[in-house]
């Protein structure tokens, strides 16, 4: 018996690969090398109507840098227009005035990554000087126009201040702070293929990601697995199409078919259920040493 899909409820929308940063943890491999992919304008427009068409309610722009894309505006319109909810996933180093009006005008809600308390810490992790300096006041700034940011903390560096960096974040008014552990995709795979395994066993459950060349990927983690591509088949065939389901069914089967262990759920990823608790390409992680006195926030071994 085929079970019915489930409904899509969020996207994520990668527009772009580049970023003016370069993380070292950076699961997408972005940099100033990458670029906004071949998805035009009109090919992300159409994308967001036929989402919006099967219910989905939730859309995050991320990347690479979102705010480096030249089109954000006009998705950004686009979606309001389709009734839909938009967050904004940026490093806020570089945020123009056209389009902090444009946050305030469509409710755009915004996230970010904060490393340290301390700027060499900060800057260490994003490997460019004066990054932590521009994100903090762009931080500010938001608070003052009253946007909605949530802000999350990676723990990558060792003695990193990481928890000083959720408490500098909560001075300056975020009533929404997360943690969360480096996960091992991208450059913080350090050439470590993944596999399904290493994924949250969430994936395609209700959610998917889009890249910036179109293709479908069962979350921003799994984009390892292609599901199709916007730019061939209409989004409602890829979402309930033979790939897919068999995506959904291996990435279950990877996890035992058992609800996943709740660990501290990634702080990028705000539609995602608990994962378990290690990335077994990596090593054993048990995030309940977070919890612990004097603890650092928990990363996988080797990391």
């Amino acid at each position: 018996m085929t079970l019915p899909d489930p409904p899509l409820g969020f996207a994520w929308l990668e527009v772009t690969g580049r970023c003016n940063l370069e993380c070292a943890h950076c699961y997408a491999d972005s940099s100033p090398r990458g670029t906004h992919g071949t998805m035009t304008a009109a090919d992300w427009t159409e994308t967001i109507t036929q989402l919006a068409a099967m219910g989905t309610r939730d859309v995050q722009f991320i990347g690479g840098e979102p705010m480096l894309y030249p089109h954000l505006k006009q998705l950004i319109v686009h979606a309001r227009q389709a009734g839909l909810t938009i967050e904004v996933f940026s490093n806020l180093t570089t945020v123009s005035a056209d389009l902090w009006q444009t946050f305030t005008d469509h409710n755009v809600r915004l996230a970010t990554s904060y490393y340290s308390d301390a700027a060499a810490d900060h800057d260490a992790v994003t490997e460019r000087k004066g990054s932590h300096s521009r994100t903090r006041q762009n931080i500010q700034r938001a608070q003052q126009l009253g946007l909605t940011l949530r802000g999350g903390v990676i723990q990558v560096l060792p003695g990193q201040r990481a928890r000083e960096a959720q408490q500098d974040l909560r001075d300056l008014g975020l009533s929404e702070v997360g943690a969360d552990r480096m996960r091992a995709f991208g450059r913080a795979g350090r050439g470590v293929a993944p596999t399904m395994a290493d994924l949250c066993g969430h994936c395609a459950e209700g959610k998917i990601a889009i890249g910036p060349d179109g293709t479908v990927w069962p979350c921003v983690l799994g984009r390892f697995i292609s599901l199709g591509n916007v730019k061939d088949r209409p989004l409602a065939d890829i979402w309930s199409g033979p790939a897919t389901r068999r995506a959904r069914a291996e990435i279950q089967a990877a996890h035992g078919n058992l609800p996943a262990q709740s660990c501290t759920p990634p702080q990028f990823l705000p539609m995602c259920g608990p994962c378990s608790p290690c990335v077994p390409s990596v090593g054993h992680c048990d995030p309940r040493t977070a919890e612990a006195p004097g603890a650092t926030i928990g990363t996988p071994a080797g990391d």
